[in-house]
C-alpha cells in the first residue's frame, strides 16, 4: 500500500521526503491521523501530517524553510520543493477545564503517549517510512469492522473536547460507520458539553456531514444520542433519508428549507458567510417559484447550480410541480442573453432618447426592456429597443 500511495498521491510523497530528512537527522518520524485511516479505505488524502519526536527548535534547525503556524502546540509547517508539510512534536494534552482545548501541552519522545491523547482508534493509526503501522488501540481492527470507537475512556475523551462527539457523529455519515456501544452513551451522557464548543468548530462539522454517504443516519444517531437538543434547528431526520451531495451550500440550503420561515436565525447563528447566506436565499427562492413554474426570468436569474437544488429538493419532498422538460444548461443557453451587462442600450442612452431628467424611471425601463428581451418579446437591437421605448414606455414618462 505504501508503494501505491507514493507512487500516485503527492502529498504522501512530499510527507516521506520530510520524514527522510528527520530520520536521516537521528529523529523518530511517523504519518499521523486521518491520512493513515484513509489509506487504509482506500480514500484520498489531501492532508499528510508528519508527527515526530523531534522538539520544534530540532524541527526547524533540520530544514532551511519553515513557518511556525501554531509551534505552542508543537506545530511547525516545514517547506520542501515539493509542497509544505506539518510536523507536529509528540505531545501530551493538559487538563480541558473549558471543554475546548488543552490548558497546556507537554513535548513528549513516545509516540504511544501522543496517539494515547487522540480521539478515534481509527485516527489513532502511525506509520513509518516502511510502511509499517504503529497502532496501539486497534484501530484497523475497527476500521475492518466500520466502528468508531474512542481511544480509552470515552467519557474522559468528550469532557476533554466536546467537538469529538459531534465529530463521531460526522464520520458515522462521512465514513458509513456504526459508533461503539460505549462511545454512542458517552455521547449521551456528555451531549450538553457542546454548549462550550464555538459555533464555527460546529459548522465546520456539519459542513463535512453534509457530504457524508448516509447523511440520514448521522441525523438518526444525532437525534438518538441527544445531541441535537444543544443545537439550533430541527434536524429532522425522517426528511433526509435519501440526500446526497457532494456541496456543503446544498446542504445548509435544504436544512434551511427545513427550518420553514425562521432559518436565516438559525443559519447565522451557524456563523454562514454572506455568500453561503446568498446561495440559501437563491435556492429557497427558486423552490418557492418552481411551485407556480419557472419563466426565462428565473432562468436568467439563478444560477444553475441554484436551480438544479432546487429542483433536487423537489424531488426529495415529493413536491408536485411540473419540473423543467429539459436540462437547465440547455434552458439557460437557450436565453437570447445571459447578463444584464449584454443589453445593447444603457441609461444615457434612455435619458438621451426621452430627453428626461433622471430618476427610478431609469431602473424601471431598464429592468421592462431586460425582461422583453429574455422572454424573446423584444430583439437585443439598440434602434430595436428604442422603437418599442417609444410605443410602450417614453409616451407614459
Amino acid at each position: 500500500m505504501r508503494k501505491e500511495i507514493m507512487q500516485n498521491n503527492k502529498e504522501w510523497q512530499t510527507a516521506y521526503s520530510v520524514i527522510e530528512q528527520l530520520e536521516q537527522a537521528g529523529f523518530e518520524a511517523v504519518i499521523v491521523g486521518g491520512a493513515v485511516r484513509d489509506a487504509l479505505l482506500n480514500r484520498p488524502a489531501h492532508d499528510v501530517d508528519v508527527a515526530t519526536n523531534a522538539l520544534p527548535e530540532e524541527v526547524k534547525s533540520v530544514f532551511q524553510r519553515t513557518v511556525d503556524i501554531g509551534i505552542q502546540h508543537g506545530t511547525v509547517l516545514v517547506i520542501v520543493p515539493a509542497g509544505p508539510v506539518e510536523v507536529t512534536t509528540y505531545r501530551t494534552d493538559g487538563e480541558y477545564t473549558d471543554h475546548r482545548r488543552p490548558d497546556k501541552v507537554q513535548f513528549v519522545r513516545s509516540l504511544q503517549d501522543d496517539l494515547q491523547r487522540r480521539d478515534f482508534t481509527m485516527n489513532a493509526i502511525a506509520m513509518r517510512h516502511d510502511g509499517s503501522f504503529v497502532d496501539y488501540y486497534g484501530g484497523r481492527q475497527d476500521i475492518e469492522l466500520r466502528v468508531i470507537r474512542a481511544v480509552g475512556d470515552a467519557q474522559k475523551r468528550f469532557a476533554e473536547d466536546a467537538l469529538r462527539m459531534l465529530r463521531a457523529i460526522r464520520f458515522s455519515a462521512q465514513l458509513d460507520f456504526t459508533i461503539a456501544k460505549d462511545t454512542l452513551m458517552a455521547i449521551q451522557n456528555r451531549a450538553g458539553d457542546i454548549a462550550f464548543i464555538a459555533k464555527e468548530r460546529i459548522k465546520a462539522e456539519l459542513d463535512k456531514l453534509w457530504l457524508g454517504m448516509t447523511v440520514f443516519s448521522g441525523l438518526q444517531k444525532l437525534e438518538e444520542c441527544g445531541l441535537a437538543a444543544y443545537l439550533q434547528g430541527n434536524f429532522q431526520a425522517d426528511r433526509w433519508y435519501n440526500f446526497q451531495t457532494e456541496d456543503k451550500h446544498v446542504g445548509w440550503a435544504y436544512f434551511a428549507l427545513l427550518q420553514g420561515p425562521n432559518w436565516r436565525e438559525i443559519l447565522r447563528d451557524y456563523r454562514l458567510s454572506n455568500k453561503e447566506m446568498a446561495f440559501v436565499k437563491s435556492v429557497l427562492t427558486a423552490y418557492e417559484a418552481l411551485k407556480s413554474g419557472w419563466t426565462n426570468t428565473h432562468y436568467f436569474t439563478y444560477k444553475e447550480q441554484e436551480l438544479e437544488a432546487a429542483i433536487y429538493f423537489a424531488k426529495l419532498l415529493q413536491l408536485d410541480v411540473r419540473l423543467p422538460s429539459e436540462p437547465i444548461r440547455v434552458l439557460q443557453d437557450k436565453l437570447p442573453i445571459r447578463q444584464k451587462q449584454k443589453v445593447a442600450v444603457n441609461g444615457a442612452d434612455l435619458l438621451k432618447w426621452s430627453g428626461k431628467k433622471g430618476g427610478p424611471w431609469v431602473k424601471e425601463a431598464l429592468e421592462d426592456i431586460l425582461e422583453a428581451i429574455i422572454h424573446n418579446e423584444l430583439a437585443n437591437d439598440q434602434q430595436q429597443i428604442k422603437n418599442w421605448l417609444d410605443r410602450n414606455y417614453f409616451h407614459e414618462v
